[in-house]
């Protein structure tokens, strides 16, 4: 029997698309997904309206869900509750946060992707830490048998630009660990545009999937969200959104290297690094 699971991405509640969300609760409750993975970005401005109503919108998802940190779900202006407990806010759902899916022949397994702090200036980027890493790595060497991964992280594990501006930091480190075990294709947001590409590694290929945002903070999409079935050989993926558009013409080619949306009027700019780094991460 197919497994069938939904894949979203950046509903930023505070700028969320209600029309898209409605619509998306209903697919959910009609459809009756094996589970769904929501991967970050839940909230605009990390507000705690903005959290609570992620919270009671994903609490009343009767399915199991598994929710991934995006870097906008970090506070902005409490910098004390930043660093020490980020996940605060989300204690209604903390069950939920980067929790491992096991289902029949298949498990989603979070890699957290966005950190408090790192050293260069734009704190919205992804940075792979060595211990997240490893502890995703632990995850997949510990799954029965047999058993395949879907990989759910917030920003796409693709390194583009210089070294010093890569969007994701480590994350061709994280791919090549990936490429060496029973990965079908690492889940993805930050981007607002759905893909699906593989990339090449020293060890092997890669799939990666994209969702788009269920947000108003389009770039060149419509609002959607990423259906995902797998029949215990291969992996379909279909862009679904209420505009029709067909899922070819939804997946941008690449991920760009300006992965994020247009500010909104009003939008406040990461928190950053105050501290330059005068030497490039290398890999």
């Amino acid at each position: 029997m197919a497994t069938t699971l939904f894949h979203l991405s950046d509903i930023h509640f505070g700028l969320e698309d209600n029309k898209a969300l409605d619509w998306v609760k209903q697919e959910i409750a009609e459809k009756r997904p094996q589970a769904v993975a929501i991967t970050g970005d839940l909230t605009m401005r990390a507000r705690h309206r903005e959290y609570n109503a992620a919270c009671n919108w994903i609490s009343s998802l009767d399915v199991p869900v598994t929710v991934g940190i995006g870097n906008h779900d970090m506070p902005y202006f409490n910098l004390i509750e930043r660093f020490v407990a980020p996940y605060r806010r989300f204690q209604n759902i903390e069950g939920l946060i980067e929790r491992e899916i096991d289902l029949p022949e298949i498990a989603i397994v979070p890699l957290k992707t966005a950190v408090r702090a790192q050293p260069r200036f734009n704190w919205s980027k992804g940075w792979v830490s060595r211990s997240a890493l490893k502890k995703c790595l632990a995850a997949i060497d510990a799954l029965p048998k047999g058993t395949k991964a879907l990989v759910a992280v917030h920003h796409p594990l693709r390194e583009v630009g210089t070294r010093g501006t890569a969007l994701t930091y480590r994350g061709y480190k994280a791919l090549c660990e990936l490429a060496q075990r029973p990965v079908i294709a690492v889940l993805s947001g930050h981007v607002h545009d759905p893909f699906d590409i593989v990339e090449e590694t020293e060890h092997g290929p890669v799939r990666m999937v994209g969702a788009g945002t269920l947000s108003l903070r389009l770039r060149s999409t419509p609002p959607s969200f990423n259906e995902l079935t797998w029949d215990g050989t291969a992996l379909t993926v279909r862009a679904r959104n209420l505009d029709e558009v067909p899922t070819k013409a939804m997946q941008i080619e690449d991920v760009p290297e300006n992965a994020l949306p247009p500010r909104e009027p009003g939008e406040p700019v990461a928190p950053v690094n105050q501290v330059p780094r005068t030497d490039p991460p290398v890999h």
